[in-house]
């Protein structure tokens, strides 16, 4: 098995997975919405509470990224931590500086959600008689 420091049962794979997924959908959600970005636009106290949690997103990920150990985990970390910061990216600036953000945002996802799937897989399924509780 591989050596996780993170998701390190299926139990917290599968709530990264959900987490990605809803991700991946508000992402996909945001193609319907674009961005004048609070650099160039009037700056709306919705755009920066938005800016404030894209930060605090990134920075957690970012820093899950350095405490991942194996390849895959780090790998998982660093797609979802590149996505955040592609919508943080995307809120600041607006989509006419950078209209490849949410393009990225959404593939960044999506890699993540097939590898976090990949990596619950990973883990065997035990029977209900052999779960320990936590």
């Amino acid at each position: 098995m591989k050596n996780f420091a993170i998701l390190t049962n299926r139990k917290r794979a599968l709530i990264a997975l959900i987490h990605s997924l809803v991700f991946l959908g508000i992402a996909l959600h945001g193609f319907a919405a674009p961005k004048n970005g609070i650099i160039r636009g009037s700056a709306l106290t919705s755009d920066l509470v938005l800016v404030m949690i894209y930060i605090t997103v990134a920075s957690i990920l970012a820093w899950l990224v350095m405490i991942s150990r194996c390849v895959s985990e780090r790998l998982y970390f660093g797609l979802c931590a590149s996505s955040a910061t592609f919508g943080l990216l995307r809120t600041a600036l607006g989509d006419a500086a950078l209209p490849a953000a949410q393009y990225l945002r959404v593939l960044m996802l999506t890699s993540a959600v097939i590898l976090g799937f990949w990596i619950f897989r990973s883990f065997p399924r035990l029977a209900p008689e052999t779960v320990i509780s936590e």
